[in-house]
C-alpha cells in the first residue's frame, strides 16, 4: 500500500497489525515521531550549519531516511534485510530523491563510517547500536526506544539488564524509562570521552525518543557522569527525592510516613529538553505534516516544562489525600499562589511537575 506523509509518498507492505510481527517495514503510529524528526533536522541545521549527513540506521521502509533526503540531507539508509534494502531503493526513486541505501548490519556501518546526524529507530531496544551509534556520529544522534515495560520498570529484571541501571515502576513511569534510557545513552558516550546531551526528548505512547548532542572531551563528559543520580520514592505517600551520584544513599524510611524507600538510578537528573530549541523545533512544523497540532503543542509543552526529574499525577495525589480533584489550571494555580513552581507535563493531563513536595503540596491545596 501506498502512504504519504509530509512532501513523500512511499510503498510499505500492508500488515494486519503495524509494528509487530517477523518482518515489520512500517508503523503508522510513529507517524508523530517522523513528523518531529523531520522538524528537529531543520532546527538542528540552524544550529549546526555544517550538518549535512544523515544515516537511517534501521531503514526499514526507508520513510524517515527518503523524508530527510527530500529536505535535502545527504542521506544513507541501511537494513540487514534484503528485502527492506529493495524497498528502500524502490522508495527513493519514487520520490525522485537522491540517498545510498546500504545492505549490511548497521552496527558494523556505524563503526567504519561516520555521519553528522545519525538515527537509530529499532524495533525494541536500541541499545545492542549503542556503542557502534555514538563511534558513527560527529554531531547529533537520534534514538528511539520502543520497549517501555524494560524501560519503566514493569520488566524489571529486563530493563537492569539491558540498560544496566535499577529501574522503578511508579506513577511517574513514562519519565522514569526516558530518564533510564538517557543515563544508558550518556554512560555509552562517556566511555568514548563524548558528552552526550539531550535538547529533546518526549516519551510519547509506546514509546522515547531523544536527540543526542555530542561534545567531546573527557572533561565535558565527566561534566555529564556528574548529572547521574538516584531517586528515592514511597510508594505509600509519594514522597521523593534525588540526589547526584553513581552510588545511593537512600534515606533509611520516608521522611514524612516511615515506609520502606525505593531506589532507583542511575538515571539521568538533568535537562532532557533544550527549551530554546524546543521553540526552534515548533517552528519548522508545517501544515503538509499529518500531525502538526499534535506536534506543535508537544513542542509547546516541552519548552516550558519544570525541570525537576520527577513529575507527580494530580489524581493520584487527591486520591491519597481523600479529596476530590480540582481542575488542572485551578490546581496548578494554587501551587503557584503558595510560593511554588508548577507547570504541566507532556506524559499526561492530570500530570504536573512541582519544585513543591508532597507534603507541602496537600497544605497548600487544603488551606
Amino acid at each position: 500500500m501506498r502512504v504519504s506523509e509530509g512532501q513523500v509518498t512511499v510503498t510499505v507492505p500492508e500488515q494486519a497489525d503495524a509494528g509487530k510481527g517477523e518482518n515489520v517495514f512500517f508503523n503508522p503510529v510513529q507517524e508523530l515521531n517522523r513528523d518531529l524528526t523531520v522538524a528537529t533536522l531543520r532546527a538542528y541545521r540552524d544550529r549546526e550549519d555544517r550538518a549535512s549527513s544523515y544515516l537511517d540506521a534501521t531503514a526499514a521502509s526507508g520513510v524517515r531516511g527518503v523524508r530527510a533526503a527530500a529536505d535535502g540531507w545527504e542521506t544513507t539508509l541501511c537494513d540487514i534485510d534484503e528485502e527492506a534494502v529493495a524497498l528502500c531503493e524502490r522508495n527513493l526513486e519514487r520520490n525522485g530523491v537522491a540517498g545510498a541505501v546500504r545492505h549490511e548490519d548497521a552496527s558494523v556501518l556505524m563503526h567504519t563510517d561516520t555521519f553528522d546526524v545519525v538515527d537509530v529507530d529499532p524495533f525494541g531496544t536500541p541499545m545492542p547500536f549503542a556503542d557502534a551509534a555514538v563511534k558513527g556520529t560527529r554531531n547529533l544522534l537520534c534514538v528511539t526506544a520502543t520497549d517501555t515495560a524494560p524501560l519503566c520498570g514493569a520488566h524489571f529484571e529486563s530493563g537492569v539488564r539491558t540498560y544496566s541501571t535499577v529501574p522503578r515502576n511508579t506513577e511517574y513511569h513514562a519519565e522514569m524509562g526516558l530518564r533510564v534510557l538517557l543515563s544508558a545513552m550518556v554512560r555509552t558516550a562517556a566511555r568514548y570521552d563524548i558528552a552526550a546531551r539531550p535538547i529533546l526528548s518526549h516519551a510519547t505512547r509506546h514509546y522515547a525518543r531523544t536527540y543526542l548532542e555530542f561534545d567531546r572531551g573527557a572533561r565535558v563528559a565527566n561534566d555529564c557522569i556528574d548529572e547521574l543520580g538516584h531517586v528515592y520514592h514511597c510508594q505509600e505517600c509519594l514522597w521523593r527525592n534525588h540526589e547526584r551520584g553513581l552510588i545511593a544513599d537512600a534515606p533509611e524510611e520516608c521522611p514524612e510516613c516511615g515506609q520502606h524507600l525505593q531506589t532507583a538510578g542511575p538515571i539521568w537528573l538533568g535537562r532532557t529538553c533544550d527549551p530554546a530549541f524546543a521553540r526552534s523545533v515548533a517552528e519548522y512544523v508545517t501544515d503538509d505534516m499529518g500531525t502538526a497540532e499534535t506536534a506543535r503543542d508537544l513542542l509547546a509543552t516541552l519548552a516550558t516544562e519544570l525541570d525537576t526529574p520527577t513529575h507527580y499525577d494530580q489524581h493520584r495525589l487527591c486520591k491519597r489525600w481523600g479529596r476530590g480533584a480540582d481542575a488542572m489550571d485551578e490546581f496548578l494555580g494554587t501551587l503557584r499562589d503558595a510560593g511554588f513552581e508548577a507547570t504541566r507535563t507532556h506524559f499526561g493531563g492530570t500530570t504536573f511537575k512541582s519544585d513543591a513536595d508532597v507534603a507541602q503540596m496537600r497544605a497548600a491545596v487544603e488551606a
